[in-house]
């Protein structure tokens, strides 16, 4: 029988040089994990290099295809519908570039399906994180944009830019995904923000993030620029508008779960 229990969804945008590689090293530790890669056109054939894998690890590893670059928020808004639409029950997030340690996923899936919680974070911030070889500039920008979104939002939350994270199924069920608009820094945060105002548990896992050996950051002013306006936007809109009820999802949706990779039959609302 395949588990349909956990699932790791990551984007990718020319990480040839990672994803390969990252694939093998999760699969090698775990057997109740499936992946789903996201790939965003990538010209250095990421999506190509997925699809070979996909030959040894048949039933296990997905690849959806988008064309053009979309950006993160859209490419984890996707893989969660595609996601729950399977059936998986824990949902998590990852970086193709090894800067989240594979060994931490099992301590993220514990943290929700026995500690209690609804959304674990792997926190760089909480006693135990911390960061290896990362530039000292994209050190204090990480750890002011935490420090900036807490003093702004109030949320009880240290490191709220972090993109290690795992969501039950109750959770991402419950979020108005089509409300959810930000794309980079405040698509992380506003995730966490949203699953916090709809009264779900957020615990810290402290990790070791480490700066990516191959390939190049996607980190740019326009990102930065979206975390500082974003996070206003977010208390804007939860000090003067409901932002409670946009983002909740009102519907009833169900979907018929079927094996992964096979077609969703029917979703009503």
């Amino acid at each position: 029988m395949i588990c349909l229990e956990n699932i790791v969804i990551i984007p990718t945008y020319n990480e040839r040089e990672n994803i390969g590689h990252l694939i093998d090293v999760i699969f090698a530790q775990y057997d109740n994990f499936h992946i789903l890669v996201i790939d965003d056109g990538s010209p250095d054939n990421t999506a190509a290099l997925v699809k070979d894998r996909q030959m040894k690890y048949a039933g296990k590893l997905f690849l959806e295809e988008r064309k053009g670059k979309l950006g993160l928020g859209t490419a984890y808004i996707h893989g969660f519908k595609w996601a729950l639409k399977r059936g998986y029950q824990y949902i998590f997030e990852m970086d193709a570039d090894f800067s989240h340690n594979p060994k931490d996923l099992q301590r993220l899936y514990e943290a929700c399906a026995a500690g209690g919680a609804d959304l674990a974070v792997g926190s760089r911030y909480v006693k135990g994180g911390g960061t290896i070889n990362w530039p000292r500039n994209r050190i204090l920008l990480s750890k002011g944009g935490s420090l900036y979104t807490r003093l702004i939002t109030w949320m009880p939350v240290r490191d709220t830019t972090a993109g290690f994270v795992c969501y039950s199924r109750e959770v991402l069920e419950a979020i108005n995904l089509d409300q959810i608009r930000f794309l980079g820094y405040a698509f992380q945060i506003e995730m966490k923000f949203a699953s916090w105002k709809l009264g779900f548990k957020i615990k810290e896992v402290p990790i070791i993030f480490e700066d990516r050996k191959f390939g190049v950051s996607k980190m740019h002013k326009g990102i930065v620029k979206e975390g500082i306006w974003g996070v206003l936007k977010l208390r804007w809109l939860s000090l003067f508008k409901d932002y409670h009820n946009r983002v909740k999802n009102t519907g009833t949706a169900s979907y018929t779960v079927t094996q992964p990779g096979e077609k969703v039959l029917a979703k009503t609302k």
